[in-house]
């Protein structure tokens, strides 16, 4: 039984296909990673977060001082968010801005931390 070189070229295929996927799947794996500080528990993590640390202050604080508090105060998981720096805070203070369109400054969201409690 003799093979046909366009059966030999298939085979070929066949293999090379299994082949790259093979080598290609760990890139495809949609695991969360034990320190990703991107999702919805993540933002909801540092909103209640913020709202502890500003519970606690008279006067409202300006970002970047907010931002030494926050990472600061004994509650804040160094280890899963270290890069929160203070341009991670300010998109968390534009994206809760959004979800409460009655709140528009920190101040107000100061406020409202204190009314909370």
């Amino acid at each position: 039984m003799e093979i046909s070189t366009s059966t030999w070229m298939m085979i070929a295929f066949i293999i090379a296909l299994i082949f790259s996927i093979w080598k290609m799947y760990p890139f495809l794996i949609n695991r969360t990673l034990e320190d990703d500080d991107t999702g919805e528990d993540s933002h909801n993590y540092l909103i209640e977060h913020m709202h502890r640390v500003l519970k606690d202050l008279e006067e409202t604080p300006d970002e970047k001082v907010l931002h030494e508090l926050m990472t600061n105060h004994e509650a804040f998981d160094k280890e899963r968010f270290w890069r929160f720096n203070l341009n991670k805070l300010r998109q968390l203070l534009f994206r809760h801005y959004g979800e409460n369109p009655h709140l528009n400054s920190l101040e107000n969201i100061h406020q409202e931390a204190k009314e909370r409690n």
